[in-house]
């Protein structure tokens, strides 16, 4: 499966397969008509305790992937994850955040996740 990370600002692409947005929280300015999602999968999201903690610090981010692979290592975790798999239709998925700096974000963990 081919995965790759958008902001959920950025137009959406002829080529970005199912878009699955993977924040807890709805992103601003975004009206849901207009988002063009596959899917909002608030599970497979980090939960409200990291997301706080981490703060999009990007001293952080080392620490806040492996806490939050490790959210993800749990059963409630595994369940999201297989959600968000059987929501691909075809070979390309899309995950989208609000994050500033997407590199930075869970999807990017999420990606780093699901392309191995």
């Amino acid at each position: 499966m081919n995965v790759v990370v958008k902001r959920i600002y950025d137009e959406p692409g002829h080529n970005d397969g199912t878009r699955v947005l993977v924040d807890r929280v709805w992103p601003r300015g975004i009206r849901k008509d207009d988002a063009q999602l596959d899917d909002w999968n608030t599970d497979v999201a980090p939960s409200t305790e990291l997301r706080k903690w981490y703060g999009h610090d990007p001293e952080k981010y080392d620490e806040f992937a492996r806490r939050y692979r490790k959210e993800l290592d749990t059963e409630r975790g595994r369940e999201a994850l297989d959600r968000l798999r059987e929501t691909v239709k075809g070979k390309r998925l899309t995950l989208l955040t609000a994050s500033k700096a997407a590199d930075i974000s869970q999807a990017s963990v999420l990606a780093e996740m699901l392309g191995d």
